[in-house]
């Protein structure tokens, strides 16, 4: 969290500030800062009877189609539910690992990029952070835009300026899913020609692969946008009317993504050690799933893996809780597009949604209610040293 990088992106735009002065880089509250940003409440689901019955029955239904009905579609039903008893625990053990690792690579990413020299924000509250985003993203918001606001909240109660968070959650987003992007044109065009291993269908390797070279052309003619357009156009807007006025409003957008994306080139032009934490993320996370396929049978080779994860990961971009039964179906797609057979694909990709999906669930809702005490201490802090920031 973006592909999904330009849906994810989108929910970092609306936290921009409208002036383009950028503030002071320090972690510690400001008197730039604004108070509602140290007082401001903790993003919360208001969730109704019916949204949650309506929730449930979702989930419920979502689950047992790909647990019941969708073995059955795809042939050989009893073979493939006997495969999920039959699970190599060593394997299954090797992906319970590299989940672990995974979120080690997201965490050491974030550190990276969010967290300066004199932070307040140590390991564990970069822990808390990480994960209850990351819980938030997969229960309720498609495209991570619940991960989005609940981190943003937290470093903005950290101290750290508004206009900061925003830019460096859009170079956090950009580092990551250019990997994502990288991987779709590498794999998809490398498939397709022969320079890789895997049937040539063209539907999952040339199409994600245009895309994802789509998204990164688009990407780098947004660097060329100056970062203060908005501030440019003023005059314009004031002499130009409403549509004017509109045009300028509109600019914030791409001159946003141009600034985190320069704020991205300068930790690549500083070969930052944090962005090995990008690769490790989705190395790990891919990982999982070929140690998933190697519980249940032979995997296929590596490329076909890797391009059939991207591939589905686009389910992210359906209007559904956490992507839940796009994802999963769309990787079970790709699979038997590329020639797996169903009855290995659909228990390997389940399981694999099993751990990383699913089983950071739990230890993201207590980081989450954890997060809360930490940023509770940090406001009580404030008040002790007698900080009381002016409004800007």
């Amino acid at each position: 969290m973006a592909s999904v990088g330009l849906h994810i992106l989108a929910g970092a735009l609306t936290d921009r500030l409208d002036q383009m002065v950028k503030p002071p880089e320090v972690d510690p509250p400001q008197p730039e800062e604004e108070e509602d940003d140290l007082d401001e409440a903790m993003p919360r689901v208001h969730i109704t009877r019916k949204g949650a019955l309506l929730f449930c029955l979702f989930v419920v239904s979502a689950v047992a189609f790909l647990y019941f009905v969708l073995p059955q579609i795809t042939g050989d039903v009893e073979k493939t539910r006997d495969k999920f008893g039959d699970g190599n625990r060593v394997w299954l053990g090797a992906a319970f690992v590299f989940t672990i690792l995974s979120f080690g690579g997201y965490m050491l990413m974030f550190r990276g990029i969010f967290i300066g020299d004199g932070s307040r924000i140590d390991w564990r509250a970069s822990y808390e952070i990480t994960m209850a985003g990351l819980a938030a993203t997969r229960l309720f918001a498609a495209g991570g835009a619940g991960g989005i606001a609940l981190t943003a909240w937290a470093l903005r109660r950290a101290g750290m300026p508004r206009r900061t968070v925003a830019d460096k959650t859009l170079a956090f987003l950009i580092l990551t899913y250019a990997v994502y992007m990288v991987a779709l044109v590498v794999m998809g065009f490398g498939i397709y020609f022969g320079l890789l291993p895997g049937p040539a269908t063209f539907a999952v390797t040339v199409l994600p692969a245009i895309f994802g070279l789509s998204v990164i052309v688009i990407g780098l003619m947004l660097a060329r946008v100056p970062p203060d357009l908005q501030r440019r156009l003023e005059g314009f807007a004031r002499r130009g009317g409403r549509m004017a006025r509109l045009a300028q409003r509109l600019a914030n957008a791409p001159a946003a993504f141009s600034a985190g994306l320069r704020e991205a080139l300068c930790h690549v032009r500083r070969r930052d050690p944090a962005l090995l934490g990008a690769v490790a993320y989705w190395g790990c996370n891919i990982a999982v799933l070929w140690a998933c396929f190697h519980a249940f049978g032979e995997p296929p080779p590596w490329p076909v893996i890797i391009q059939a994860y991207f591939v589905g990961f686009l389910g992210n971009l359906l209007p559904l809780p956490g992507g839940i039964g796009g994802v999963d179906g769309g990787m079970i797609g790709a699979l038997l597009a590329f020639g797996v057979d169903a009855p290995l694909a659909v228990p390997a990709v389940l399981t694999y949604r099993l751990f990383a999906f699913w089983l950071p669930t739990v230890p993201g809702a207590i980081a989450y209610f954890q997060l809360r005490r930490t940023v509770a201490r940090w406001g009580e802090e404030r008040k002790a040293l007698g900080i009381a920031p002016a409004r800007a």
